[in-house]
């Protein structure tokens, strides 16, 4: 099995316990297996003994051979239980380590001064013993921190010796964690280690929030955050702003964004009885579902806006971020909505009344005033190089919400700040004001297939058709079918009897036959549709006209 050293795994073959001699006469080596990796506790104590574990898959030791040197004054007694890797196969505790030791315990030198003056006798293997022995509980933990700031100085930190800082770092954070110690002190141990130079390659303070997250500590993390932004420690934001990084209030925001949590919405069969589902803050129906949301996107929105309005100032990436999880969001809610309008169609819940239909535009229309208000800031804060994003998370927020006029604006913005969109966005965003019957709107995403290819044209002109469809302007969707046929397109079987059913309905209602006549005719010519008979009875002159069509 593994072990760690304060979080950070090694794997150590087996475990030597090994208690080194105050003699001034004899000193016991320290024991190695032959295998080049392994790991090993050291104890210290003041009496005089040896005990050695032998597993079974090694069949030798290699043992340093002793040698009369200088005895070492005792030191009070302490066990490092820490792991760490060795690719020496032959080595022992010098003479130095224990004295180096003893010095640094005595505290009456500079540690600097300790280690140049020792330097020569001490192996990295005994500099990395050295951080472990300080870094125990009981030790003066700045001590490590002196002795890690001048292996940097005389350029001694290799990935090895770095790894292990960092996990002795994240030991004594998870301590000040579980001791419910404020951001504060987390905080400042994070500028002691970067005053001694621990740069591992990646955020500490982005790891810092992960170790709170993992602890369950979620309130901690919110507070670290907000301490390190009123304090205004330095981080670095990434150069790829579609990525998961870029300081701690955007890496706090997507940590929220990835957890998974629930809401249950009630479910009745009796549409007579009233209960009140709330997604998550909003009233809007009755329902009987337990609907997964991916992630806590409300919390992530305003956990960024409120650190904004408190005084602090996040990373402008973080805004982004924000503006993704009102996307998300508005997704989700877009999902449960329609979830619940299949329950209405059904018969499984009520129809929603003028008070829900009220509540949930205003839920809808509060987070499209959050996410523009993240726009404007972005733009305030940001470089002109940000433009094109803004807009892209804009029209995904308008798409999401159903709103065809301004998301068509955005498709225009995109294109001017030179972010052209993808294909497959104008096509739904011409569904949308198509649905909405937008005529101007409509007309110019339609200005597309003047250059479109076939395949394209019948893509555009599908989604228009439903677009159409979904909104009941069946007049308009038969127009659009019959101009597929005359460019030689053929609609999809489904959509052509949709809009005949929707005709259909539409002549019991005002009579109107012309426009179901003329696609009759249409899909007849282009042999879609087989010889059929239309009757009619006006009932006035009590006459039956039935007409070949």
């Amino acid at each position: 099995m593994a072990n760690c050293i304060n979080g950070v795994a090694f794997s150590p073959l087996f475990k030597l316990s090994l208690v080194f001699s105050s003699s001034p006469q004899k000193r016991h080596p320290l024991l190695f297996p032959s295998s080049p990796h392994f790991g090993y506790a050291l104890k210290l104590f003041d009496e005089i003994s040896l005990r050695s574990c032998k597993p079974r898959s090694f069949a030798t030791l290699v043992a340093a051979k002793p040698s009369s040197v200088r005895g070492f004054r005792p030191i009070k007694s302490v066990e490092l239980d820490q792991f760490v890797t060795s690719d020496d196969e032959e080595d022992e505790m010098s003479e130095g380590f224990f004295e180096a030791i003893e010095e640094l315990e005595r505290m009456t030198r500079e540690p600097s001064d300790v280690l140049e003056e020792m330097n020569d006798r001490l192996s990295a293997r005994e500099l990395q013993l050295v951080l472990v022995y300080f870094s125990q509980d009981g030790r003066d933990s700045w001590c490590a921190l002196e002795v890690f700031d001048w292996l940097r100085k005389e350029n001694k930190v290799d990935k090895e010796t770095m790894e292990l800082m960092v996990a002795i770092m994240c030991g004594w954070v998870k301590k000040l964690i579980q001791e419910q110690h404020g951001a504060s002190d987390v905080v400042d141990l994070l500028v002691d280690m970067d005053c001694v130079g621990l740069r591992p390659g990646f955020s500490m303070i982005e790891k810092v929030i992960s170790l709170y997250w993992e602890m369950g500590e979620k309130e901690g993390a919110v507070a670290f955050v907000e301490e390190v932004l009123r304090r205004g420690i330095p981080y670095a934001e990434a150069d790829d702003l579609e990525g998961h990084k870029g300081g701690p209030t955007g890496y706090l925001a997507w940590k929220m964004m990835e957890e998974c949590i629930t809401f249950r919405y009630l479910l009745i069969s009796d549409p007579n009885i009233e209960l009140e589902l709330y997604y998550p803050n909003c009233l809007f129906g009755n329902c009987n579902s337990l609907i997964l949301v991916e992630g806590d996107y409300k919390g992530a929105i305003r956990l960024v806006i409120h650190f904004r309005e408190s005084g602090l100032k996040p990373e402008v990436y973080s805004y982004l971020v924000a503006m993704t999880a009102v996307v998300k969001e508005l997704n989700e809610f877009a999902k449960a909505l329609r979830k619940l309008k299949s329950y209405v169609r059904a018969g499984l819940a009520s129809e929603l009344d003028l008070e829900d239909v009220e509540l949930a535009e205003k839920y809808q229309s509060d987070l499209l005033a959050d996410g523009v208000r993240l726009s404007n800031w972005v733009i305030q804060d940001g470089s002109s190089s940000l433009q094109g994003v803004i807009h892209e998370r804009l029209l995904a927020m308008y798409i999401c919400a159903g709103r065809g006029i301004e998301a068509e604006r955005q498709l225009w913005e995109m294109k001017l700040v030179g972010k052209e969109a993808d294909g497959d966005l104008y096509d739904i965003v011409l569904a949308i004001c198509a649905s909405q019957k937008e005529a101007t709107a409509t007309g110019r995403l339609l200005t597309r297939l003047e250059v479109a290819s076939s395949p394209q044209k019948k893509k555009t002109l599908s989604w228009l058709l439903r677009g159409y469809i979904k909104g009941g302007h069946f007049n308009e969707a038969a127009e659009t079918v019959m101009k597929m046929l005359e460019l030689g397109v053929f609609p999809e079987y489904l959509d052509r009897v949709a809009v005949l059913q929707g005709l259909r309905k539409r002549i019991h209602q005002n009579g109107n036959l012309d426009t179901y006549l003329s696609l009759c005719k249409s899909l007849s010519d282009a042999n879609l549709i087989g010889p059929c008979l239309l009757y009619l009875y006006i009932r006035k002159y009590k006459l039956w006209v039935v007409k070949m069509l």
